[in-house]
């Protein structure tokens, strides 16, 4: 994954854009550090590793937010380092259910996008290397409750009906450079709130 993101072109201003996408509960933000782990390793000692991941859970305005955060991160990440210029945007509060506190995401050698419609078509030109992780839907959704709460569970059956209508209209399965399954992804907390 990191060889195929070093060997590729920059696509993203001068910088290369890895995106891991998949449903939700499927291992994206496990497979997200590990590939930042691997860039750090692979850079030279005298060269700082510049490697950020940025978790699309941060991005969605809420369980209904799948779009919009697409919508957000292409508008106010993506385009900007396109253009070289710095992006950001306001992290959501998944808690206190509002818009938080200013992110700035300035140019850096790889940007690791994870989540679900990280890798949407709608700047599919500014991606370098596109993983799909993915894993049996019954496994995603005891993650996802054990992570979240059973409270949450019709939140996430709403959620994997809106993924799979984005999945199947940008084809992003189809369009990644690799797929993975996230089997071996422990069934423990992720680390993030909300579903992607």
């Amino acid at each position: 994954m990191v060889a195929h993101a070093r060997r590729s072109t920059p696509t993203l201003g001068l910088n290369r854009l890895v995106c891991v996408d998949g449903p939700a509960g499927s291992g994206k933000t496990t497979l997200a550090s590990a590939i930042s782990e691997a860039w750090r390793a692979g850079t030279p000692r005298l060269q700082p590793a510049q490697v950020r991941v940025l978790h699309m859970d941060d991005l969605y305005p809420g369980w209904q937010g799948l779009r919009a955060g697409i919508a957000k991160v292409t508008d106010s990440v993506v385009g900007p380092l396109a253009r070289g210029e710095v992006g950001g945007y306001r992290r959501h509060d998944w808690v206190a259910r509002i818009e938080a506190e200013w992110v700035e995401v300035a140019p850096v050698d790889l940007l690791v996008l994870e989540g679900c419609g990280s890798g949407s078509a709608t700047y599919a030109e500014s991606i370098t290397t596109l993983a799909w992780v993915e894993v049996p839907t019954p496994v995603r959704l005891r993650r996802g409750v054990a992570r979240d709460g059973v409270e949450l569970r019709d939140h996430w059956m709403r959620w994997m009906v809106e993924e799979e209508r984005l999945f199947a209209e940008d084809r992003t399965r189809e369009r990644a450079d690799l797929c993975f399954t996230g089997q071996d992804v422990s069934d423990g907390a992720h680390g993030s709130d909300g579903p992607g």
